[in-house]
């Protein structure tokens, strides 16, 4: 296969790969009027709580206009707290509320579950390629 056509197909496989990864959250989230951006958000304000708004700007890579209205959105129905940091009273730290910590690791227990299958299919060095290849693509960015 020439090498423009391989990396065609990797493009397409990586476009339906992530298609099928966020279909079954995408699912969840819309019956509560929420989006992908909202998984984004209690997705990494779950790994890294309590975390400062500006560090979830900075770890996101978005504009405080582009979070604004869907961290706001989380805010009202409860899934993200937000309070004061202890060492500086200026400082907004965002956590997870107890629905909101389950609302996460539903949506991402569906992924988890996705690729737990697919690593358990294509063997341990597949994984670690795959890994490896994320890797240097978020490096890259």
């Amino acid at each position: 296969m020439p090498r423009a056509d391989a990396l065609r197909l990797a493009i397409e496989q990586f476009y339906f790969g992530y298609r099928a990864f966020t279909a079954p959250p995408d699912r969840i989230l819309a019956q509560r009027g929420l989006g992908r951006v909202h998984h984004r958000i209690l997705y990494f304000v779950g790994r890294n709580q309590p975390i400062s708004v500006k560090d979830l700007l900075a770890l996101l890579d978005v504009s405080k206009q582009a979070l604004n209205a869907p961290l706001r959105q989380l805010i009202e129905m409860k899934l993200i707290a937000m309070g004061t940091a202890e060492h500086d009273g200026r400082v907004r730290q965002l956590s997870l509320t107890a629905s909101g910590s389950k609302l996460e690791a539903q949506l991402s227990g569906t992924q988890m579950k996705q690729l737990q299958a697919v690593f358990e299919q294509a063997g341990a060095d597949a994984e670690a390629g795959w890994h490896q290849v994320m890797r240097a693509l978020a490096e890259k960015s």
